[in-house]
């Protein structure tokens, strides 16, 4: 039988259940953890899913057990819970209509976690009136390492990328991905839906074809050992990333982190760019959110 309890968070009552259910098995970590984790680090982690349509990967048995996307919201969500109604496709004239979460607050941020859902995935852009889709806010790269590869060797490609879009007026922020890559984005401002992806490309294949024994930017699995992805793809306005400090379904819990260009310059091993749960919230007590002037003063691409 499963046990549950009532819970009041800020003005709304939620059910929390299996609070004891271990849904990291190598680490211990109980559901009740997860939900302790996006409770504290909520302050940092909201303003980057406030406006955007949420797509939850969830792990009802954990992360040893199987996962499903969820892009429509639970049938059992309560009514407060608010979503927006967004038909697929990267230009939204897909043949799906989908009602995406929209994590705003507090309560529905812990009422997301007790459905399990450990990775918050969002798009480049936010949800206009009318349930519409803005142009994007966000430029991203997507560095993936194949093996033998690591997030060291996403470091130097981060620092290539990074004097690129300096020289053309772009701020960057990098984050780890918690998993084996990182992200670097940019803010924007563009009227055009696919002028981020269309920039993104142009200069992925010009550093790529700069760096041939380093870098790749075409999606060519054999052609991958030993090389950096840099994956452009996420500017598709129907694909998400990982939000940041976003829990990942890896062994350990560890989270999409943001990190400064001192430690992207400075990383030989990747454990020093490996941070878990409780890593992330050191650092967000030290350091408040690396990225809280990610979605301001966009420049024009």
């Amino acid at each position: 039988m499963s046990s549950r309890v009532s819970v009041r968070v800020e003005d709304r009552e939620l059910t929390l259940s299996n609070l004891d259910k271990v849904l990291y098995p190598a680490a211990g970590f109980r559901k009740r953890d997860v939900i302790d984790y996006y409770r504290r680090v909520a302050p940092v982690l909201l303003p980057h899913l406030r406006g955007r349509a949420v797509t939850l990967i969830r792990f009802p048995d954990g992360v040893d057990s199987g996962s499903f996307f969820e892009k429509n919201v639970s049938r059992h969500a309560p009514d407060w819970v608010p979503t927006a109604r967004l038909v697929s496709g990267a230009d939204g004239s897909g043949s799906a209509v989908n009602h995406h979460v929209l994590i705003r607050d507090l309560p529905t941020l812990v009422w997301t976690a007790n459905l399990a859902a450990l990775e918050l995935h969002v798009p480049q852009w936010t949800v206009g009136e009318d349930d519409s889709r803005n142009t994007p806010d966000l430029l991203v790269f997507d560095l993936d390492p194949g093996p033998p590869a690591t997030i060291v060797e996403c470091c130097r490609a981060a620092e290539l990328l990074h004097e690129r879009l300096r020289a053309d007026g772009l701020r960057v922020y990098p984050k780890t991905s918690g998993a084996k890559g990182m992200q670097l984005y940019c803010p924007v401002r563009t009227e055009e839906s696919d002028r981020t992806s269309a920039y993104a490309k142009e200069l992925a294949l010009r550093l790529a074809a700069d760096h041939p024994d380093a870098l790749l930017a075409k999606m060519s699995r054999a052609a991958r050992t030993g090389k950096v992805f840099l994956d452009w793809s996420q500017n598709n306005t129907a694909k998400t990333t990982v939000a940041p400090y976003s829990l990942r379904a890896r062994d350990q819990p560890t989270a999409s982190t943001p990190i400064t260009w001192d430690e992207v310059r400075s990383c030989r091993d990747p454990s020093d760019l490996r941070f878990t749960a409780e890593d992330v919230l050191r650092r967000v007590e030290r350091d408040g959110d690396l990225l809280a002037d990610l979605h301001t003063d966009p420049h024009p691409l």
